[in-house]
């Protein structure tokens, strides 16, 4: 290992932590540790600007099925995308630039905080550069997107006919999330699990819902390990306040309804989203959602007091949405608050549609642009 501040011998390249650094900006929920900074969620990031000719960051990635992906984004513009395979190692981000002008450098993790991999981690050390590091300017809006597998940006790359499971065909740039921040000069966040919803996930597990774990830095996860990063701790909210929080839920709590019982193996416990004979959703199990719905809503409210709340839903069709749009009125005659609307994107046609059957590449930058124009004139009323 290079000390930290130390000249390499053979060339300008100097290294530093990151909390040497003045002017670093991270984006995505953290603990706030920087030795090392630790990405959990998609589109999480590292941010700075450089002025010089050569960048590189220090990487200590570890995962037992699942790779992290990340991409490098310069000057807001993608420049390229790779798997880190396991271990510590130096990345180069850019080399042979011109060492006068400034560059934008941002880092994002591709993958979703993976919680069928508690091994899975991607953590930054350091870097080095022959540059200097000047301030970044600070972006007039604060986004925060909540989501399933949509908002991971699962399927948003790769062909059509891909069906594996992979981090390879997550991304956090071809993402609504990331177009419609970009769209509206904004800082974001991304809170997302493929297959879970607000009630339960896809496969009618109750325990697998966004909601229970929002309240903490990276709950999804499971293990000691990521309990040692800082994953279950409380999030600080006071820290990072969004000016509108967009929620994308709901599709996977309308697939549990035509998806087997889900048991637990140890406790025997089991849990159905019914149909009726007629297959229509039973009246009672809707019912359950729209209180989960409703309960999310007082809970998201709690923790970001100012922001307008926004859901959007319909990329994948929208059996929902009636009963979204009910939740959503029962809190707002409940509560009086009168920042919280409902928006329906676009849905996804044969013509957007990417892998694994998710909304394409195509299919976000349409759900972007509409929401984008939506979220704007929400913006316009809080000026």
């Amino acid at each position: 290992m290079i000390e930290e501040g130390k000249l390499l011998n053979d060339t300008k390249l100097k290294v530093y932590s990151l909390s040497e650094i003045d002017h670093v900006k991270i984006h995505g929920r953290t603990t706030g540790n920087l030795s090392p900074l630790t990405l959990f969620w998609t589109g999480s990031a590292m941010e700075c600007v450089v002025k010089g000719s050569e960048l590189w960051m220090e990487v200590e990635v570890d995962y037992d099925h699942y790779e992290p992906w990340v991409s490098i984004m310069i000057n807001e513009v993608p420049v390229s995308r790779q798997m880190l395979i396991a271990g510590r190692y130096w990345v180069c981000l850019f080399r042979g630039m011109n060492e006068s002008v400034s560059k934008n450098v941002r880092i994002l993790k591709d993958l979703q905080a993976m919680n069928a991999d508690p091994g899975c981690s991607l953590q930054i050390h350091a870097v080095k550069s022959d540059g200097e590091f000047l301030p970044i300017k600070d972006k007039p809006y604060k986004l925060e997107f909540i989501g399933d597998s949509i908002t991971s940006g699962e399927g948003a790359i790769g062909a059509k006919a891909e069906e594996d499971w992979i981090p390879m065909w997550f991304s956090a740039i071809h993402n609504y999330s990331t177009i419609t921040a970009a769209a509206l000069n904004a800082e974001y966040r991304i809170i997302s699990q493929s297959g879970w919803g607000v009630l339960t996930s896809w496969d009618n597990n109750p325990r697998t819902n966004i909601p229970d774990y929002y309240e903490q830095v990276c709950g999804v996860l499971t293990g000691d390990k990521n309990k040692a990063l800082g994953a279950f701790e409380k999030n600080n909210f006071a820290a990072w306040q969004p000016d509108v929080v967009v929620i994308n839920l709901g599709t996977n709590d309308g697939g549990a309804f035509r998806s087997p019982e889900w048991r637990d193996e140890t406790t025997g416990e089991t849990h159905k989203q019914r149909l009726n004979e007629d297959g229509s959703y039973n009246d009672l199990d809707l019912q359950a959602f729209e209180r989960a719905a409703e309960n999310f809503l007082v809970k998201i409210r709690k923790n970001n007091k100012d922001a307008h709340i926004v859901w959007a839903y319909g990329m994948l069709g929208i059996p929902m949405m009636p009963a979204i749009s009910r939740a959503v009125d029962a809190f707002v005659k409940e509560t009086g608050d009168r920042k919280v609307t409902v928006f329906q994107l676009p849905i996804t046609t044969d013509e957007t549609v990417g892998a694994r059957n998710h909304p394409g590449i195509l299919a976000h930058q349409q759900a972007a642009k509409a929401l984008s124009g939506y979220v704007k004139e929400i913006l316009k009323e809080k000026q």
